[in-house]
């Protein structure tokens, strides 16, 4: 589609949504930020776009011609939009939305529009946990082998910043979430990952059949001459590499394959064309924690469909450390060890977490409520959690399914700073403390960093005992 001269409404002033309009400016459009909050002023909107313009370097910009409409959408702006772009936080299923397709207006996300300006090659990454590390790790990987990368998405940079950047030799990594993928038209990646599916998001996606087929879009566009990397182990991605159009590759943390990697005690084997190669110790990596492991294999496919010589994305993958928020240590203060994996945002990413702790753990947990069930994660804390200290909305329905599993040792913290101080005073030496909340940040924090970074400040705020 040719964005010139096009009238195009953007619902939602976020980072992608600031980072669409920008991006439309310099296609020639016409974009239009629209937002229902009562917190955003139209100054503040205009400051954003301003900021985005000085940051991408584009001084000549007249980021004044983009229009702002806050809290009310006029019938007239809706009638005259040819294109709509919605930032993830808005779900592509409300009658707003429906409307504008009912008048057979196109409905893209950020990550559609983006690509339209797309030249080089793209390895996108989802699932429902691990795609940060993975897709991080892939980015220093891609950028020592290649003259031209970059990394966009779900990861915190909007594609649309780096777009009109790339060439026909560069190369993009993208972590794509489940709410980008369900506005994709024809965004084509040479190398997908899946890297598994669980429960998540249903609060959005309402069923675990419309969660699955959004993460599936992810190879919507693909054909025999790409690849698509998928977790072996995992019963859902397993499943869609039957129906899967680009040529599969499996990894598997509990299985020996013919074709593919895997884990072998705590050796990684890489299988391909009848042959089968020992690659590295899990010991050699400075990641904790099985679920790194399988982050790591999937990185190792995506590198070998993309041609990276083994000795150097091994040698990247030795010297890789955590992701921030992600099962990161942060300290060891008075013989207690902290770790902060404030992105462990739902169950199956908090049992990540609490299967990497090696010590007695004292575990903060509770936030916004997306509609998990609780039971698996409860079930991981035997023999590993000895105080759970619950916060946020979800405390009251996660202690009642913690109890019903025979975990009594539970408290309710009424602020962080509380549930942090109690894990704190209750925190003997050889313990660790660990935030893992298996929810969303919303209602106490606006994203899971600001909540990460929180911790990691009242951490530092102990004092060493003599």
């Amino acid at each position: 589609m040719k964005l010139a001269e096009k009238k195009v409404l953007i619902v939602g002033c976020g980072k992608s949504g600031i980072g669409a309009a920008v991006f439309l400016l310099q296609e020639g459009a016409h974009p239009v930020l629209f937002d229902e909050s009562e917190k955003l002023t139209e100054e503040k909107v205009r400051e954003q776009l301003s900021d985005k313009k000085r940051e991408l370097g584009l001084e000549g910009l007249d980021t004044g011609k983009a229009q702002v409409i806050l809290r009310k959408l006029p019938d007239a702006v809706k009638e005259e939009t040819q294109l709509l772009v919605l930032s993830p936080g808005v779900p592509a299923d409300t009658p707003f939305v429906e409307s504008f397709r009912e008048r057979g207006i196109p409905v893209w996300g950020e990550i559609e529009l983006a690509y339209q300006k797309e030249k080089g090659r793209v390895i996108a990454i989802t699932g429902t946990n691990g795609k940060t590390t993975t897709t991080t790790l892939l980015g220093e990987i891609m950028e020592k082998h290649f003259e031209t990368s970059f990394v966009m998405g779900n990861i915190g940079y909007p594609y649309a910043d780096i777009a009109e950047k790339t060439t026909e030799q560069s190369v993009t990594v993208g972590e794509i979430s489940s709410f980008q993928l369900e506005t994709i038209e024809s965004f084509h990646p040479k190398v997908s990952a899946i890297l598994n599916i669980t429960p998540d998001h249903l609060n959005r996606h309402h069923t675990m059949e419309n969660y699955i087929a959004a993460k599936n879009n992810i190879t919507k566009n693909q054909t025999k001459e790409d690849f698509c990397v998928l977790n072996h182990d995992n019963e859902e991605t397993r499943k869609l590499g039957g129906q899967c159009p680009a040529k599969v590759l499996y990894f598997s943390a509990s299985e020996e394959l013919a074709e593919g990697a895997f884990l072998k005690g705590e050796e990684i084997y890489l299988a391909a064309n009848g042959e089968t190669e020992r690659l590295m110790n899990i010991h050699e990596m400075k990641l904790v924690g099985l679920c790194n492991v399988e982050n790591v294999m999937a990185a190792i496919l995506v590198s070998e469909a993309m041609g990276i010589p083994r000795k150097e994305y091994l040698e990247t993958i030795r010297d890789f450390r955590a992701v921030e928020h992600r099962i990161e240590f942060v300290k060891e203060v008075n013989g207690v060890v902290y770790y902060n994996d404030s992105k462990g945002t739902n169950p199956d990413a908090a049992i990540q977490g609490i299967r990497a702790m090696s010590r007695p753990t004292i575990l903060i947990g509770g936030g916004y409520d997306k509609g998990s069930s609780y039971d698996a994660w409860i079930d991981a804390f035997e023999g590993k959690v000895k105080l759970f200290v619950l916060i946020g909305e979800t405390k009251e329905k996660i202690a009642e399914c913690a109890r019903k599993h025979g975990f009594e040792k539970i408290v309710f913290a009424e602020s962080f700073e509380e549930a942090f101080g109690i894990c704190a005073d209750h925190a003997k030496p050889g313990d660790a403390v660990l935030l893992s909340p298996a929810c969303a940040s919303w209602g106490m924090f606006p994203n899971y960093e600001e909540r990460g970074r929180l911790f990691k400040k009242l951490v530092d705020q102990i004092k060493e005992r003599a």
